[in-house]
């Protein structure tokens, strides 16, 4: 690639941070940041994954700056956003897409799973937004953009903590926006419905689990439930977070957008 065409790459000169970078929905968000000319750092509490993800960048002729960080630790993400600070400046855009789901019923005598899921998929968001604004020059195309969930949109039985924290990560993106307008930074929600990845793939067998029936019919269940019969693609969530990340969505802003194939229409 030539300096005009990478010149001419809608992020070139952008910073941005993903969390939850390692695996799945994260993974194809970085990779296709740096597609399209930002400098990239992920995060990830599991050193193994973040390596391994590395490797796969590399391969694709991209670099990444991978950083092991607990969402769930103050002092871990104001280390690492002071690293990305450090070897880049000043920050552009962070995504938000670092989550975990799992059963969480309210007749289950153990609270660890609630506490777990609201730390990650709130508690570590709301932390390192407020770190990554601390990076984020006004006026220099500043985005904040977060993975909700079509669960932020309705209810599942026995997933409360789950749709609890998706359904938050809207209100946040909502109240955020607001809040940041006046510095020309948008913050965005992108609400997935069912994509091809891991922690999908856990949540059929569990789900199946709890149902009595094998991850192959809870899997025909779900494809059943969704307008276009199939599950999204990584590629295709991430290629609405680059839009979003582009001055081309400037105008975008306190919007929960749905990618689900009909799933939902709210």
């Amino acid at each position: 690639m030539g300096l005009q065409e990478i010149l001419n790459l809608p992020l070139v000169h952008k910073v941005a941070i993903v969390t939850g970078g390692a695996t799945g929905i994260g993974k194809a968000i970085g990779v296709n940041l740096a597609r399209n000319g930002a400098r990239v750092a992920i995060v990830s509490r599991d050193p193994g994954r973040l390596e391994a993800a590395k490797t796969d960048f590399e391969k694709l002729g991209l670099s990444v700056f991978a950083l092991p960080t607990d969402l769930r630790k103050k002092e871990e993400i104001q280390r690492a956003v002071a690293q990305v600070a450090d070897q880049w400046g000043a920050i552009h855009i962070l995504v938000n897409n670092a989550g975990i789901s799992g059963l969480s019923r309210l007749d289950d005598p153990e609270d660890g799973k609630w506490f777990d899921i609201l730390d990650t998929n709130l508690s570590g968001m709301y932390l390192i937004t407020k770190e990554v604004l601390r990076h984020i020059k006004d006026h220099s195309g500043g985005r904040i953009i977060n993975i909700s969930s079509v669960l932020g949109k309705f209810g599942v039985a026995g997933y409360a903590a789950y749709c609890t924290t998706k359904h938050g990560v809207i209100g946040f993106t909502r109240a955020l926006a607001l809040e940041v307008v006046n510095r020309g930074i948008t913050v965005n929600t992108v609400c997935p419905g069912w994509v091809n990845t891991e922690m999908a793939r856990q949540g059929i067998d569990e789900s199946a689990a709890h149902q009595g029936i094998t991850p192959e019919q809870f899997k025909e269940q779900a494809v059943a439930g969704v307008p276009i019969k199939r599950f999204l693609e990584t590629d295709e969530v991430a290629e609405l977070v680059c839009y979003l990340a582009s001055d081309l969505a400037k105008g975008i802003t306190g919007q929960a957008i749905n990618i689900c194939g009909g799933q939902t229409m709210l």
